[in-house]
């Protein structure tokens, strides 16, 4: 099939002739010689490979083709300006969509505030927002369900990144245990604790074990998957658990006490991911500007 060589002055040239029906004003209308104009026309006729005007010494009237396409081209102008409008819309985030995939406890920390800023910028664009342990928030943005991912832990080579925090960890325990009073405790102070450990898969649990050469507490204690759960073990005696920053919300509560605990490897990487070589949209961008202000706030 051969290529069609018509610009946009072409098909302007073309729905002049068929508006004035008139060579010398349609020519003018278009800032053109006549001669300039009569050899467009021309052109246009040879591409199309049919008659699209029937010339006489007075005017100048379509062809039963001519009627056709021009309301082809009509179509196609407006589907254009349709195309440039939503485009115009899209840049200056007025349409649009940003969806994020987030651990749990930057969810509920971080994102409140972040969305409500966003959309009282933003108003038209709609957040979608997907509250995902770290290896579930990588599978939607693989998949391309999520714009940007924030996560911890785990191989993230194939990510690009932007480090948000570096989370410090607290002890948890009930206010009447030994440690509870101390400005800051270590882990081997808590080798011999009962622990209350988190799933083996979560960020958490690879940072906590990441850290020491030995596991804390007795390998066979109380493990949960919820930090809620976790909480209530504490709250009730059960033993101790060492969680990080973000996830503090979960333990404000009178029969609880968070302590900092003073261990230099210990410590969670906050990341925002995205896909390698996927450029974000005009909402997306401000969305990572939000979160990486939140993130420093």
């Amino acid at each position: 099939m051969q290529p069609i060589n018509l610009s946009s002055r072409d098909l302007e040239a073309f729905l002049a002739l068929a508006e004035a029906q008139h060579f010398t004003r349609a020519a003018e209308r278009c800032h053109l010689s006549q001669s300039a104009f009569s050899h467009k026309i021309a052109r246009i006729e040879k591409v199309a490979g049919v008659a699209l005007f029937v010339r006489s010494t007075r005017n100048v009237a379509l062809t039963p083709e001519g009627e056709v396409f021009v309301e082809e081209v009509r179509r196609i102008q407006q589907d254009l300006r349709h195309a440039l409008a939503h485009l115009q819309d899209l840049a200056t985030r007025r349409v649009g969509k940003v969806a994020v995939a987030a651990l749990p406890s930057v969810a509920a920390v971080w994102m409140p505030q972040v969305i409500a800023r966003y959309r009282a910028a933003n108003p038209m664009i709609r957040v979608q927002l997907f509250d995902s342990l770290a290896q579930r928030s990588l599978d939607l943005l693989r998949a391309g369900t999520v714009d940007m991912a924030i996560t911890a832990g785990g191989d993230l080579r194939e990510f690009d990144l932007t480090e948000l925090k570096q989370e410090r960890f607290f002890l948890v325990c009930r206010p009447d245990h030994a440690l509870a009073r101390k400005r800051w405790v270590t882990l081997p102070q808590l080798a011999e604790e009962e622990f209350i450990h988190l799933a083996r898969g979560s960020s958490v649990r690879q940072c906590i074990d990441a850290a020491q050469a030995q596991p804390l507490g007795d390998a066979g204690g109380l493990e949960a998957e919820h930090l809620a759960t976790v909480a209530a073990l504490v709250a009730q005696g059960l033993g101790v658990s060492v969680v990080p920053e973000l996830t503090l919300f979960h333990f404000r509560r009178a029969e609880l006490a968070a302590v900092p605990v003073r261990a230099a490897h210990l410590v969670r990487p906050i990341y925002l991911a995205r896909r390698k070589g996927k450029t974000l949209s005009v909402a997306a961008q401000a969305m990572v500007a939000e979160i990486v202000a939140q993130a420093r706030d």
